[in-house]
């Protein structure tokens, strides 16, 4: 078939498979080409296959010939029905890593569930015998509480008051006004549930239940902070309710891993367009501007460039892991240089829908929404027909 992006407000009902194999590849190209990391060698990702998750699996595996697991939960293709993009991106790494001889496994399935834990571990088991890296990066909106069966969703509102500032709908470059109302009764805690950290917490204990973490094993998450433009729907809203636990419930890992001198961290990341970003009002004009300031810079990072920077230059270099004063790692720290937060705050005044096209990086914005679904790379014929019936070559 013929496959074309196909909107719904913020959201691509499509993705092209040879657009996910292109994303593939340029990640493991890029990781290639920076040389070899000694990190860890058996590695499970949760929430591997999209965005900093993908990145980290990529990463782990052509940086450091680490064996990977994945955990995901994606839609698989049906016949004039295209996947979801993780679905086609874990088909593409698992196909290049088994070329490279490296082992690759997934398992597609409600990760918040404790029947997709218990499978997750019994392959581990059956394959790898322990694991020395956990990377937690789910992003799912929904939870279903597996002790309680009732189902969570999480909210991105401001505490407290209505939230006002300007926003642009990316599509059309038109830059306006938007209110966001504040949350509600249960809104706080929901969040927490479903984007917190006791599902994080609740792997960690299964694995080390069950004798799966290695001796020194890590195990790290991904938040983020953002700037004061930012923080009333963000980092002081809801999210933020939930990245605070996140955070906390790092330290709380530290503790239970001390027998086999395990240790927890949380990477405060870089902002970038994902599906989630480009439905929360405000984000999408605050990145569109913090492109251009960044790479006019020479400092901007895709996701793969921010995980090869903390696996290589944070987490294995063989020295402590330095982090900042509340214990998190920082690969942020570029995007929250005083002279770069300066430039976009100055923009962010100007910002009109005449002049955003020149004082913002509307395009590049556009073009990372694009690329998550597979669409807008360079050398995929778009106009040739495509086989929508992809497999992942371990999940039968």
């Amino acid at each position: 078939m013929i496959i074309e992006p196909r909107m719904r407000g913020f959201i691509c009902l499509t993705a092209h498979p040879a657009g996910a194999e292109q994303n593939v590849k340029n990640q493991i190209e890029y990781v290639k080409s920076k040389g070899h990391i000694e990190g860890a060698k058996k590695v499970l990702v949760i929430g591997a296959s999209t965005g900093f998750g993908l990145s980290s699996r990529i990463t782990s595996a052509f940086g450091s010939d680490a064996a990977t697991i994945g955990v995901f939960f994606e839609k698989p293709p049906m016949e004039g029905k295209t996947a979801s993009p993780g679905w086609y991106n874990t088909a593409a790494f698992e196909k290049e890593a088994q070329a490279a001889g490296l082992y690759a496994k997934s398992i597609n399935g409600d990760a918040f569930s404790d029947e997709i834990k218990k499978q997750t571990l019994d392959l581990i088991k059956e394959d790898l015998g322990q694991v020395d890296l956990v990377v937690y990066s789910l992003a799912s909106p929904v939870r279903v509480h597996p002790k309680t069966g009732v189902t969570h969703r999480s909210v991105l509102k401001p505490i407290g008051d209505t939230f006002s500032n300007k926003t642009v709908d990316f599509h059309t470059g038109k830059v306006s006004e938007v209110s966001i109302e504040p949350s509600k009764e249960d809104d706080i805690e929901n969040t927490i549930t479903v984007m917190g950290g006791e599902d994080w917490a609740m792997w960690i204990d299964a694995l080390k239940a069950e004798n799966l973490l290695a001796p020194g094993a890590t195990t790290v998450a991904y938040s983020y902070i953002g700037p004061s433009l930012t923080e009333a729907v963000y980092r002081k809203g809801t999210i933020g309710r939930a990245k605070d636990h996140l955070e906390a419930t790092a330290f709380e890992i530290t503790d239970s891993l001390k027998d086999i001198n395990g240790k927890a961290y949380v990477s405060v990341n870089k902002a970038l367009v994902t599906q989630a970003s480009s439905a929360i009002p405000v984000i999408p004009l605050y990145i569109s501007l913090l492109y251009k300031v960044m790479k006019a810079e020479g400092v901007h990072e895709g996701t793969i460039e921010q995980i090869q920077r903390l696996y290589q230059q944070r987490l294995f270099t063989g020295n402590e892991v330095p982090t900042d004063e509340k214990g998190r790692i920082r690969v942020d720290d570029w995007e929250m240089r005083e002279d770069i937060q300066n430039k976009v705050a100055a923009l962010w005044d100007q910002a009109t829908t005449e002049n955003l096209a020149e004082i913002g990086d509307l395009e590049g914005y556009r073009k990372d929404f694009y690329n998550l679904f597979g669409f807008d790379y360079e050398n995929v014929d778009y106009k040739a027909e495509a086989n929508e019936l992809v497999n992942i070559p371990s999940i039968k």
